[in-house]
């Protein structure tokens, strides 16, 4: 679903495409406006040149915006897949270590059990060992995923569970 965003407009004054955040109110073009420009019709504005940007769809994490270019009295943005400085072994290793993060506070959150067994000999409940125990495999076979990908934006772009 495209997304518009009729006050953001473009013009290209001299070759140089120009984004305006808001219209001006004056403008001197094929006709002369004193005032009030910035809320003239679509006709208007685009017989002046202004035409609309259309809200790109990306993914940031791995694309980024290039130039706008005009098609169909409409800017778009051009879209880029980003590239990265890192190799892939050491964008690995970093999503390595935040899955090791995540999986850190999920059982951080039930330590105390193991705590309180060690201190005092409460046994841990069933279910808080069987939930540690799928955090674990999940951390395995996520660890797994990770290191089977070939990809450096499949890397970047990978969601833990």
């Amino acid at each position: 679903m495209m997304q518009h965003h009729n006050n953001m407009r473009a013009n290209n004054i001299n070759g140089k495409i120009k984004v305006f955040n808001k219209l001006p109110s004056t403008w001197n073009g094929k006709k002369h406006y004193m005032g009030g420009f910035a809320s003239s019709p679509a006709e208007v504005l685009e017989e002046e040149g202004f035409f609309e940007i259309v809200d790109p769809q990306y993914d940031p994490a791995i694309e980024e915006l290039g130039e706008l270019y005009l098609e169909d009295n409409k800017y778009y943005y051009e879209i880029k897949t980003k590239t990265w400085s890192e190799g892939l072994p050491q964008l690995k290793e970093s999503k390595l270590n935040q899955l090791d993060v995540t999986t850190y506070s999920k059982l951080k959150e039930t330590d105390w059990y193991y705590i309180r067994k060690i201190d005092r000999g409460i046994e841990v409940p069933q279910h808080v060992e069987d939930e540690r125990a799928i955090i674990l495999n999940n951390h395995n076979d996520q660890t797994m995923e990770i290191l089977s990908l070939t990809k450096k934006a499949d890397v970047v772009s990978y969601e833990f569970e």
